[in-house]
């Protein structure tokens, strides 16, 4: 099993593209199901999700092409198996969002409860409200969500929380919907915005996506187009709280600021000179960071996906900072490890309390599920002497050669593989 060794202590300089948002990438692939006709993506990051995903709309017939690093061309004119098996579903909750397109277009589908990472309880039951009230029979049966209908039927449906999946879902499962079918209360994050921007160049009538309120009009069928997926921001944010850590000045090309206001104003906090253009983020950082509080809310709150990352940089901040995790009930697992590290870090149920200590020292750690492994590394980074991270296939679901970016700009870290891990 591979590992990261990372010697700490040393600032980082230079240009890292940032690769294309993963959290976008995965539901626009499921939309190639909604049609026939051939699918055209491009700023496909090569990430563990995305080849499970590749793989899960291969077993029901979608038949992908990849050109280059970063394209892929999908075709779905062949569906012969309505069906997200367990062993793939196990390992990504991401593959329940494969149970509206399937129902939209082709009347039925059987998938598996999804897995993913281990961070809280992430339920399904407002995707299956919301289809319900669109007209679907479903059922719960040994482990699959069960869904059957003749033809959606446009519905206004209020969800009981604010879902990504579940919007994303809904909204995929309503373009082909007979009628007008109305989200209320919409994920609003920047990821959802593509996933419309998409439907909508393939024939979709998709109005007041970025808001808390979607109306999509149904059509009778969707075509071909071809996207880009928008850049990551969770893995831009990563990278800037690295050089806030280490100290430095990184400049990320491929970006997209726009979608990061939350991150941007508390890293800004935190004492990082930062400018940014239309797909460009400059960050320096010349002085200890100050310790910056934050509360995780929905877009265009502060993201979650974000919450270890900034603790991390908090870790050896200036001060006490205190943070309240709003969104998943078990996202602190990362908190013993960066512990073992000599941080200074005291959790009362969802509050988080992170008194700066002057410096972090390295030693073996594990990574607990995507975003803690971010965590780990960024604090490895910092620490004095040499830092382990175990279980590291958790990072590779979300970011891209990430040892391989850092080490351009100047990080002193491996990938341990085969006899050496």
């Amino acid at each position: 099993m591979d590992k990261l060794l990372i010697t700490g202590g040393n600032r980082l300089h230079g240009e890292i593209d940032v690769s294309g948002a993963k959290n976008a990438a995965l539901p626009i692939l499921c939309a190639s199901l909604l049609t026939a006709d051939a699918i055209t993506l491009h700023n496909v990051p090569d990430l563990k999700d995305i080849g499970t995903t590749l793989k899960l709309l291969g077993q029901m017939g979608v038949k992908s092409e990849k050109s280059g690093r970063d394209s892929v061309t999908l075709s779905a004119a062949h569906v012969d198996r309505l069906e997200a098996p367990y062993e793939l579903v196990k390992t990504m909750r991401a593959s329940i969002l494969v149970l509206g397109p399937l129902l939209a277009r082709f009347g039925e589908a059987r998938v598996s409860l999804p897995g993913g990472c281990a961070i809280g309880q992430r339920p399904v039951d407002q995707h299956i409200k919301g289809l319900e009230a669109m007209g679907a029979d479903i059922r719960i049966e040994h482990g699959f969500v069960v869904a059957k209908a003749s033809r959606l039927k446009g519905a206004s449906i209020v969800t009981d929380m604010v879902t990504v999946t579940g919007t994303e879902n809904l909204m995929m499962a309503a373009v082909l919907a007979e009628g007008r079918t109305t989200l209320e209360n919409a994920a609003r994050e920047p990821e959802v915005v593509d996933l419309a921007e998409l439907l909508n160049k393939m024939g979709a009538r998709i109005q007041g996506h970025g808001t808390d309120r979607i109306v999509i009009d149904g059509v009778e069928r969707l075509h071909g187009a071809t996207h880009q997926v928008i850049a990551d921001r969770i893995e831009a944010g990563t990278f800037l709280c690295a050089v806030g850590a280490t100290g430095g000045e990184i400049t990320l090309r491929r970006a997209a600021p726009h979608t990061m206001g939350a991150t941007l104003d508390k890293l800004q906090e935190a004492g990082m000179h930062i400018e940014c253009g239309d797909d460009w983020i400059r960050g320096a950082m010349n002085a200890r960071p100050r310790a910056t509080g934050f509360r995780t809310a929905e877009y265009p709150g502060f993201p979650t996906d974000m919450q270890a990352q900034l603790m991390a940089l908090n870790t050896i901040a200036s001060g006490t900072a205190v943070i309240a995790e709003n969104i998943f009930e078990n996202r602190y697992m990362h908190v013993q490890e960066l512990v073992r590290m000599g941080a200074m870090i005291d959790i009362d149920s969802h509050t988080a309390v992170v008194s700066g200590v002057e410096q972090l020292l390295g030693a073996t750690v594990m990574a607990t599920d995507l975003r803690a492994s971010a965590s780990l590394v960024i604090a490895g980074l910092a620490a004095q002497g040499d830092t382990t991270i175990e279980r590291i296939y958790h990072l590779d679901r979300g970011y891209e050669r990430m040892e391989e970016k850092l080490r351009a700009v100047g990080a002193n870290i491996q990938r341990l593989t085969g006899k050496d891990a």
